[in-house]
């Protein structure tokens, strides 16, 4: 059976829509780095989710050809996720998308190295005539971090965030988002297929990461 990342991690992948507060450890991703409106039609992030795809679902069906990777087992592909911040902003501000910076990115299994993914990248060029030229294999480590599903539109998420925000201070915590491309960011894991569901009905993971307070 393929292993569900979703399923194997629930905790992080499933969480409630009460807030809690997880210590989340290392993972793999192929990732792409991009800026602007997500939104933008034919835009760079909907670009990216098309490489994204394409190069996870490759490593998957690896499988059914000649190459084989070290350590391959069968998987679901996670759903995608994105890392967001905005220069010069605290926080994050839903209402200027087009400073948004971003990290699109899917998880994959550790044993995909950089040679695999080198691998599966140019296969995914040549068999969807896309350029894979942007996508990294991203080792992040999240640490501690605060998060709560979110039900409802993108745009609707400051109140889950206030949910959150008030459990950290409660805790003795505070937010530790970086608004630079080091650093830790808001992340959002998309357990729902925007194309397809109603957004009243949009299933989002909102995680940000923390540290004591002071």
């Amino acid at each position: 059976m393929a292993f569900d990342f979703k399923k194997g991690y629930k905790e992080l992948y499933l969480p409630k829509r009460k807030p809690a507060i997880v210590e989340v450890p290392p993972a793999t991703f192929v990732a792409v780095r991009g800026c602007g409106d997500p939104n933008e039609e034919d835009g760079a992030y909907k670009q990216a989710i098309g490489v994204l795809y394409a190069v996870a679902y490759t490593v998957k069906m690896s499988k059914m050809g000649d190459h084989r990777m070290d350590g391959y087992f069968d998987f679901v592909v996670p759903p995608l996720e994105g890392f967001w911040w905005q220069p010069g902003v605290e926080g994050f501000d839903y209402g200027n998308k087009a400073s948004f910076e971003w990290i699109s990115a899917i998880r994959l299994p550790e044993f995909v190295t950089a040679d695999e993914l080198d691998w599966a990248k140019g296969e995914a060029s040549r068999k969807k005539g896309i350029d894979t030229a942007n996508a990294e294999l991203l080792r992040i480590d999240e640490g501690l971090c605060v998060q709560a599903l979110h039900l409802g539109p993108y745009d609707d998420e400051p109140a889950t965030v206030a949910l959150m925000d008030a459990l950290i201070a409660e805790e003795g915590y505070e937010n530790d988002m970086s608004d630079t491309d080091e650093g830790r960011h808001h992340h959002e894991i998309y357990l729902s297929d925007a194309r397809r569901v109603d957004p009243a009905k949009w299933k989002t993971v909102v995680r940000h990461p923390i540290r004591t307070m002071g």
